[in-house]
This record gives C-alpha cells, sequence and structure tokens, in this order.
C-alpha cells in the first residue's frame, strides 16, 4: 500500500458524530505516552497529521483520519495516565467502550505497547476486553529502536507472556526513528482490506 493522501476529517466523542461514509476502520490503542500521534505521521509520511503532545492525555476525543478516500485511522485517548482524573478516566472508558461495541465498520485494532518495558496492568485489561469480545487485534511495540537488539527476544517474550498473546495475534516491532515495522503495518492493512 502507498499512502497518497490523508485528512483529519472528525473528533467525536459519541456515535452520532462518527463518520458516515461506512468506510473501513482502524483503531488505535495504547495507554498515554506510547506513540500513537508518532505512529499515525510515521504511517502516514506526514510530520504533524496527528498532534504529538509533550503532555500525555491530551487526545480526550476519538480523531478519525481519512486514508486515501479509502479507509479511516481511528485515534483514541491514551489510557493509564495517572494525572488525569478520575472522572475523565471513566468518560474516556464510556467512549471508547461505546465505539469498541458499537463500530460495525470496526476491521482490526492496532494495540501500541511500548517495547522497553513491560506492558502495564491496563495494558493487559485492554487486550483481554478485546479478546473477550473478539475484535481482531494487531500488537505494535513502539520505541524498538531504544532496545538493543540482543534484548529483542527477551522483551518480546516478556510481551507475550504478560498479555499472553494468543498465537493468531501478529506483533511488530515499530520505530518512528528508523521506520521498522511501517511496511508490515502497511500490508497489514493491504491484508485486512482485501479479506
Amino acid at each position: 500500500m502507498k499512502i497518497n493522501n490523508v485528512k483529519y476529517v472528525a473528533s467525536a466523542v459519541r456515535k452520532s458524530q462518527y463518520p458516515t461514509d461506512n468506510k473501513p476502520e482502524f483503531l488505535l490503542v495504547g495507554r498515554s505516552n506510547v506513540g500513537k500521534s508518532s505512529f499515525i505521521n510515521t504511517i502516514v509520511n506526514r510530520k504533524n497529521i496527528a498532534r504529538t503532545s509533550a503532555i500525555p492525555g491530551k487526545t480526550q476525543t476519538l480523531n478519525f483520519y481519512l486514508i486515501n478516500e479509502e479507509f479511516y485511522i481511528v485515534d483514541v485517548p491514551g489510557y493509564g495516565f495517572a494525572k488525569v482524573s478520575k472522572h475523565l478516566k471513566n468518560k474516556f472508558g464510556m467512549i471508547i467502550e461505546e465505539y469498541l461495541k458499537e463500530r460495525e465498520n470496526l476491521r482490526n485494532v492496532f494495540m501500541l505497547v511500548d517495547f522497553r518495558h513491560k506492558p502495564t496492568e491496563d495494558d493487559v485489561l485492554m487486550y483481554n476486553y478485546l479478546k473477550y469480545y473478539n475484535i481482531p487485534v494487531t500488537i505494535i511495540a513502539t520505541k524498538s529502536d531504544k532496545v538493543s537488539k540482543n534484548l529483542f527476544d527477551k522483551n518480546l517474550n516478556i510481551i507475550k507472556e504478560t498479555l499472553n498473546i494468543s498465537n493468531n495475534d501478529d506483533i511488530i516491532l515499530f520505530s518512528m526513528i528508523n521506520k521498522l515495522g511501517k511496511q508490515e503495518v502497511l500490508e497489514k492493512f493491504d491484508y485486512i482490506l482485501e479479506s
């Protein structure tokens, strides 16, 4: 897949605000500061289509990005950031849950985890939630350029064991710096859109 155009289309906090053109959608989930905005910018070859923030917990809506006029990447609020109030955390949870339970256009979730660290309790809860509802998921291990090659297998095994990853779920090592994993993600889009 070659991404020729991308545009930010909508921010939503409820179903009535989602795009209505019925195109396939790919959801991005992950804890605050895991690199969702950088992931989007790297995949679509733009510097600032998704705003990266120095303040974790900044994204507070579902953000819909239309790719090649063909499908959407949907970015959601990051989970697990301590400085966000309990009320906001609950609100984010409800926004994400409504989308996951009711959005028929959803084809796959890309769940981002930080390759440098053991997945958090929130990561485990999110993965289990997706599995419970039989939602297809691909794990994206971000910041892989910050891990030395001789630790790759060890860190990969920690992710697999902590999340108890099922055999049919892919893990893609990803880096916005050296573009590791970018081609695999683009091929994943192609594969899912064609199936």
